[in-house]
Formats: C-alpha cells, structure tokens, sequence
C-alpha cells in the first residue's frame, strides 16, 4: 500500500485509480500525473518503485492543488460567499443546493431526513408519536 502526499493509495488497483484516492485527482488528473511522470498506464500500485512514487509526489506538489490545500481553499471560498450574504452564501448557510435545483420535492441528501409537519390521521400512529418512540 504506497503512501503519496499522506494518502494510503490501495496496492491491487491499477495506478490510474489508486490514484483517485488522493482528494482532487479525478480520472483526468490521474492520467495526466501519469504521462507527466512517464508511469505505463495499467500499472499495479504495488509494483511502483521509490522513484516513481517521489515523481508522483513532486507532481502533484508543485502543479496540482490537492488533499488539505484544496480542502482549506474551497472552505474559504465558502466562507467568502457567506460573508457577503450572496445568494450562494445564503443558500450554503441553510444546507440548501446552491445550484437551482428544485427543493419543493427533490434536495433530500442536502435537506436531510424529511420532518413530518401537521396532525398525524392514523390513531395507531398517534399513539406511538404521543408515547415518545
């Protein structure tokens, strides 16, 4: 299991996926790292050597943004939008898609679990509801 910029990458995949393990490398990205770095795409991770690997580090090190970097810059964008009450700040501040998508029915991963408002009909389900469980 070879480890790259502080990600253990999985050892049985081929080096184009292990790869997307990493935060901002996608399919693209990890192709590209592989050119850049002259790695026979199809490659286990395993059978990398060390010089492979520190070409792969000095890659994504000095041209790509990945792992906490990235992380820290999209935080801060967020909290720039925020600060500025845009309608995408706003939107990010009521854990609401910022997209435009639709939220009368849909936007259930980012509403969360929906919560039933109003009388409950069925007296079975009162019961339970007034009973605490």
């Amino acid at each position: 299991m070879p480890r790259i910029i502080g990600v253990d990458i999985p050892g049985r995949k081929r080096i184009e996926y292990a790869l997307r393990y990493i935060y901002g490398v996608g399919p693209a990205k990890a192709l590209e790292i592989l050119e850049k770095a002259k790695i026979p795409v199809g490659l286990k991770a395993d059978d990398l050597t060390d010089e492979n690997i520190s070409a792969i580090t000095t890659i994504l090190q000095n041209d790509m943004v990945v792992e906490g970097d990235l992380r820290r810059m999209i935080s801060g964008d967020i909290r720039r939008l925020q600060a500025i009450y845009c309608y995408r700040g706003t939107r990010h501040r009521r854990n609401l898609p910022c997209h435009g998508q639709r939220t009368k029915t849909n936007a259930r991963t980012r509403k969360g679990k929906k919560a039933t408002v109003g009388a409950i009909r069925d007296k079975t389900q009162r019961r339970l509801a007034a009973s605490g469980k």
